[in-house]
């Protein structure tokens, strides 16, 4: 048995290389200069900390993420492996323990995060403790308009210089063009030896869909993989926040995470989602590089990934361990501006925003593909044979029609307005709909006015979002996000070319109308008001105002404007514990002023116990003095009641245990009238 094998076994308990390793090894043992660029799951980490065991001296780990450096090192402690990191998150004990293995030549790997090799120490302490490897994880972050630059990479080629050692870089997610860059900046433009074992993750089911109420649709998709751990990536803080909460109001355990939250307060997250069965965490792409959870089983994305890189990244992190995963990826055209917007007011030149533009073009090729997903995702980076079955167009093929016509009329109307106008005005155009807005332009007039009636609304937005996703129309920012066309459109405005669409994305169920289209403008101060109530609520708790109420909740609240708690509970959303935490706060700014009730009877509010509580009230009254006016006073305590109201006692015995022999004399008789009137 080669040594190798013998360390593969002894140390890491493995009995054979996965696939591709082997090769990897025996060339960062000799000493070469190494590019492996290998899947997520594939065992990239073996490959340099195998051959740091077969070599003399340190191996020195670069590695972006302090979560990860610390998974490793203690993963290879557990093994019998010597290893140390150096990094802001270590204790004081926990770093001398590193100083001292290393001044003891005990140490074989070491890991440092990129950011130390900016310290003037930080080479000299190198070049002391004896380096004769240095291995890259995550090299792509070297690459300085990729999706995860770190510009302290930038500073590993000259450290591979100056130490006069071999580099080993590794790498999930590298095009072409960042194979070069990486080349270029950590071989200094000779070319190591390049391993390149394939990105397919066979075991992970891809998914696509158009938003149409993302998240009822996130909802949804966990709650079909209710109890499995996943992570679902958002385009925004707030969102995190937000989501997280629905998810957990849904009965899920989910927390959010994202780089404006306190460093501890991540970490705890990290930790919990390493360490638990079935949490969710809901994050922006700070949270995820170096995760090494192995049965993470979903990874769904609510907005559209940057690129194609950073989805193929991100989605790699579920099914690690080879088991079934899936994923779903939402976007919709408020999606596509966005990205298009942030490469053309960014500070990058022409040549890397037209780079960048064709990268976000292959990601959105892929959105809307019109067959195997896998294969126009494998495409991308290279490879052509590659076999499927496990995505959703494998699945259910997509339903798709001739859009020429459709796809012309659209940019006839855009070009006829000057392409100064976003989708919805020019479906207003399409669709021949007659308001002051179109009129004053005069664009009644143009020969493209109610041309479009074939398609309702909601099908020409699907139209404009598949037009902007095959990049025949972008949102110009000179134009403050008008709508131009592009080049590629020419040919199918000409007549020289055609084009699919999608219909299975313009068939769906019409999308409920927004809070502020469901309200008649005598109800719309009143809905500002209680939203306002709702900020100010939500702030004091320190929640997401939609766990105050949602909107659905605050509309009918607007539009019935109840009087009291009975008929606040009638509204939808509103529970008996929202009753009892916001009922009397949101009465007040609808009638007022709050109306004011017994404890007794507030507990009752909204049932039908509530209606008998207040006709028994009523008899009470009449026979407080007798039949005759003339006894002396009695009552029945506001709990009493409340007991009869609920309990329905339904004869004179049981109505005599519950009020007692006097009280059952003066008033039984009449309360179990007004019980048998109830039904």
């Amino acid at each position: 048995m080669c040594a190798a094998a013998t360390f593969l076994r002894d140390v890491f308990g493995f009995d054979a290389f996965r696939p591709g390793q082997e090769d990897i090894v025996d060339a960062v043992t000799r000493g070469e200069n190494v590019l492996a660029i290998m899947p997520t799951g594939g065992g990239k980490s073996l490959c340099f900390q195998l051959p740091a065991l077969m070599r003399d001296g340190v191996t020195v780990v670069i590695s972006p993420l302090i979560a990860l450096m610390r998974d490793q090192v203690r993963a290879l402690r557990e093994a019998g492996v010597q290893a140390g990191a150096l990094t802001s998150g270590n204790t004081e004990e926990e770093t001398a323990e590193v100083w001292e293995a290393l001044e003891a030549g005990r140490l074989k790997l070491l890991y440092i995060a990129p950011e130390r090799l900016a310290s003037g120490a930080a080479m000299g302490m190198l070049r002391r403790i004896g380096v004769n490897l240095i291995a890259v994880d995550e090299a792509h972050c070297v690459s300085q308009w990729g999706h995860d630059f770190r510009p302290d990479y930038l500073r590993i080629g000259e450290l591979r210089q100056a130490l006069g050692v071999p580099l080993a870089a590794f790498t999930a997610t590298a095009d072409a063009e960042t194979r070069e860059e990486i080349v270029t900046r950590l071989f200094d433009g000779v070319p190591p030896s390049t391993f390149l074992h394939g990105f397919d993750r066979p075991n992970i089911h891809l998914a696509f869909a158009a938003k149409d109420g993302p998240r009822g649709q996130i909802l949804d998709f966990a709650a079909a993989r209710k109890g499995q751990s996943g992570i679902v990536y958002c385009g925004t803080r707030a969102k995190t926040e937000n989501l997280a909460a629905a998810l957990r109001e849904a009965g899920h355990s989910s927390l959010h995470y994202h780089g404006g939250m306190d460093a501890e307060d991540r970490r705890i997250t990290e930790a919990r989602f390493q360490r638990e069965d079935g949490l969710i965490v809901v994050a922006t792409v700070a949270f995820g590089m170096g995760i090494d959870k192995p049965d993470i089983r979903w990874v769904a994305h609510a907005d559209l990934p940057k690129s194609i890189e950073s989805y193929y990244q991100e989605i790699g992190r579920a099914g690690r361990d080879g088991a079934p995963a899936e994923t779903l990826t939402l976007f919709g055209p408020d999606d596509i501006r966005l990205r298009r917007s942030q490469i053309d007011e960014g500070l990058a030149p022409p040549e890397r925003q037209r780079a960048d533009h064709a990268r976000l073009n292959a990601l959105l090729g892929l959105a809307e593909a019109l067959h195997c997903r896998r294969k126009t995702l494998l495409g991308y980076f290279g490879e052509t044979d590659v076999s499927c079955g496990n995505c959703d167009l494998c699945d259910a093929p997509a339903d798709v029609f001739d859009g020429t016509t459709a796809v012309r009329k659209a940019l006839s109307a855009a070009l006829r307005t000057g392409e100064r106008f976003g989708s919805g005005y020019l479906i207003d155009i399409l669709l021949g709909n007659d308001n002051d807005k179109v009129r004053q332009r005069g664009h009644d007039g143009l020969p493209t006015f109610g041309i479009g009636n074939e398609y309702d609304r909601r099908q020409w937005q699907a139209v404009f979002r598949q037009m902007m996703g095959h990049d025949l129309i972008r949102p110009d920012p000179e134009r403050h996000g008008g709508l131009r066309m592009t080049d590629a459109a020419l040919p199918i405005l000409k007549g020289e070319a055609q084009i699919e669409l999608r219909r299975d994305t313009i068939r769906k169920a019409p999308r409920r109308p927004a809070a502020k289209e469901m309200v008649n403008e005598e109800d719309a101060p009143l809905l500002s008001a209680l939203k306002a109530k709702r900020r100010a609520l939500a702030e004091a708790a320190k929640v997401p105002a939609y766990i105050i109420f949602n909107d659905r909740s605050l509309i009918e609240m607007a539009e019935t404007r109840p009087t009291n708690l009975d008929e606040m509970a009638r509204v939808s959303g509103v529970g008996a514990k929202k009753l009892d935490s916001y009922g009397d706060a949101f009465l007040e700014v609808i009638n007022g002023e709050a109306a004011a009730l017994h404890p007794s009877r507030r507990k009752l509010a909204g049932r039908e116990a509530g209606n008998l509580y207040d006709r028994l009230l009523e008899v009470q009254a009449d026979l407080a003095r007798g039949p005759d006016g003339i006894d002396k006073p009695m009552s029945c305590s506001a709990a009493l009641l409340a007991k009869v109201a609920s309990a329905k006692p339904g004869d004179a015995f049981a109505m005599s245990r519950l009020l007692g022999e006097k009280r059952a004399e003066r008033f039984g008789t009449a309360f179990l009238d007004v019980l048998r009137e109830a039904g």
